[in-house]
């Protein structure tokens, strides 16, 4: 028992040296776990490990009789001490193993809950990312629109003072043609009174001519 103690210590070891540090066989370690610990593997973990803890009380009571019986008698025998040594180390071992064992099943947890941490970190930074880039191509189609109205306001802008010019210049036209009418109006009223001083002398004519006949 003790040799078989040895060994699975001596796997333990090994289990958390993989697990601690960084080699191709941590993955596979990390699955086999994984594996492991889904249907009846907790069961059977929790077996053994119960299995080993009432073995290891049973080594603790046995060093406590001995340890009783020798003070009682006042003198420990050889075979007393033979097998005190011999529960002591098996008992060393056991709580060794007990230990370990709850050293891998803890490390295994943190390293799965560290792992889904880091792939929640990726998500949000490529979350992040995406967003930022959205942004990014938002505000240049912000900026091409804000471009494309500024072109559209500057020809706006040019159209309205070609329409103002051709505003002023008709109203330039409206008022020389007013200007005109109204001269065209004082020579109507120049000539129409010329007529008449006209008609008026010619009527003064007639009637001298027709007195002198």
């Amino acid at each position: 028992m003790i040799q078989l103690l040895f060994t699975v210590i001596f796997s333990e070891m090994t289990f958390i040296l993989m697990l601690i540090f960084k080699n191709p066989l941590r993955k596979l370690v990390i699955m086999g776990m994984d594996r492991a610990k889904r249907g009846r593997g907790p069961i059977v973990v929790k077996t053994v490990g119960g299995t080993v803890f009432v073995v290891l009380m049973s080594s603790v009571y046995s060093m406590m009789k001995i340890q009783k019986r020798s003070i009682d008698e006042g003198t420990v025998s050889p075979t007393d001490q033979v097998l005190m040594a011999k529960h002591l180390l098996e008992a060393t071992l056991m709580g060794s193993f007990l230990f370990l064992g709850l050293m891998i099943d803890r490390m295994h947890h943190y390293i799965r809950e560290l792992s889904i941490r880091r792939k929640s970190m990726e998500a949000v930074k490529k979350q992040n990312r995406v967003f930022e880039d959205g942004k990014v191509e938002e505000s240049k189609a912000l900026e091409e629109e804000l471009i494309t109205l500024r072109s559209k306001f500057k020809q706006m802008e040019s159209e309205l003072e070609e329409k103002e010019k051709q505003v002023n210049a008709s109203e330039a036209n409206a008022v020389a043609l007013k200007n005109q009418s109204e001269g065209f109006l004082l020579e109507y009223d120049r000539l129409l009174e010329e007529n008449q001083n006209l008609r008026n002398q010619l009527k003064a004519l007639d009637s001298s001519s027709k007195k002198n006949t």
